[in-house]
């Protein structure tokens, strides 16, 4: 089975072309540190047979936390308590990767101490109700100072790699939208100038941990919004990227103000399944490094049709790993589909003390 072929990425020797694909936990303290339940959860999926681990989105800078619990990594005290989390996850022969994530428009100010959302321009947010204030040069700056400086401590803390959240409507991918972004300055105008900021954030990164630590990145092929980022767009965009050395490309699509296009419902059948997959192929066709593929992956058969076609090179999981961190090795073992009935209720975390399953019980610590 290709799905269990051994795949070298950047040089993280992964067991099988299987990835735990970013999914917000709501699993560390409200400071953001790591708890010995966040770590359960990362070791549950380590022993679960997953080739690689991408954790949930991780804060770069105080104002873009975009939900409650999320893990921190925009300062210092951070590392020493992650050390303990990447090497319980090495210690169980997993291999782990740190998203880094900035809300953007998409924060609440009851997460920002009250104060207003920022992003590249002053566009109103329909599914927050919200207008954030347009960023000034030296925020902008400042944040990409952020981003190399949680790559550093991400590199110090003993991760096998970090992805940049270029997708989902979050900041970077806020940039990169012509929806989003309506500026005309350096950081805005054609689709050269709004890749900018993504660009400086990579240089800046590589100043700070050297070209050979891997670097991934998050990205919509489509915002699915009037206005928004298309796939023609989204692969320049890649092609860019892999210009600068960037070692993966995880290919998404969607934005808040989108609806539910990133985490569909109701994947009850084979042609539901995959939902990104013609985007990840347009973009596997032109890309010489490899390309991840989430949304929607249910069953081994249509995992395995994905690499064999070369539609993709590696299979990204979110929701199944919630309800079963141990699905990989239940699909070595001959399992065909995964439990998960895409309910959608893990996604209530307001509601929910940790992000998990509603529809088994659970443990939480």
């Amino acid at each position: 089975m290709k799905l269990f072929e051994p795949f070298s990425l950047a040089g993280i020797d992964l067991k099988n072309r299987i990835v735990r694909s970013a999914t917000y936990e709501k699993r560390a303290d409200p400071d953001g540190f790591v708890t010995d339940s966040l770590i359960g959860l990362y070791n549950d999926l380590a022993r679960g047979g997953a080739g690689l681990i991408i954790t949930g989105n991780a804060l770069v800078h105080i104002s873009g936390r975009s939900v409650p619990q999320m893990l921190c990594v925009h300062n210092d005290h951070y590392i020493e308590p992650l050390k303990k989390l990447t090497g319980s996850v090495h210690d169980l022969g997993g291999n782990i990767v740190m998203q880094l994530s900035h809300g953007g428009r998409q924060c609440f100010p009851s997460l920002l101490g009250g104060a207003q959302p920022m992003g590249p321009s002053a566009v109103y947010d329909p599914s927050t109700k919200i207008t954030p204030r347009e960023m000034d040069d030296s925020e902008i700056w400042e944040i990409i100072d952020a981003f190399a400086d949680a790559a550093w401590r991400a590199f110090t803390a003993g991760f096998d790699g970090i992805q940049i959240h270029a997708a989902h409507g979050y900041l970077v991918n806020q940039f990169l939208s012509p929806h989003t972004n309506r500026r005309l300055d350096y950081w805005g105008g054609d689709e050269e100038m709004r890749f900018h900021f993504l660009s400086e954030i990579i240089e800046a990164i590589k100043k700070e941990v050297g070209g050979s630590f891997p670097v991934m990145v998050k990205l919509n092929s489509d915002d699915f919004v009037g206005g928004g980022l298309r796939p023609e767009e989204g692969l320049r965009i890649a092609k860019r990227l892999q210009g600068l050395g960037v070692c993966a490309i995880e290919v998404s699509g969607g934005m808040m103000e989108a609806g539910a296009m990133t985490i569909r419902s109701n994947i009850d059948s084979i042609e539901k399944e995959a939902y990104f997959r013609t985007s990840a192929a347009y973009f596997a066709k032109e890309l010489d490094i490899p390309v991840m593929i989430v949304g929607g992956i249910r069953s081994r058969a249509v995992a395995e049709d994905v690499l064999h076609t070369g539609d993709a090179d590696l299979i990204s999981l979110s929701r199944p790993l919630l309800r079963e961190p141990d699905l990989p090795n239940k699909f070595l073992a001959g399992k065909e589909r995964a439990d998960c009935t895409s309910c959608n209720n893990c996604m209530r975390f307001l509601k929910l003390d940790c992000i998990r399953c509603t529809q088994i019980k659970q443990a939480t610590s």
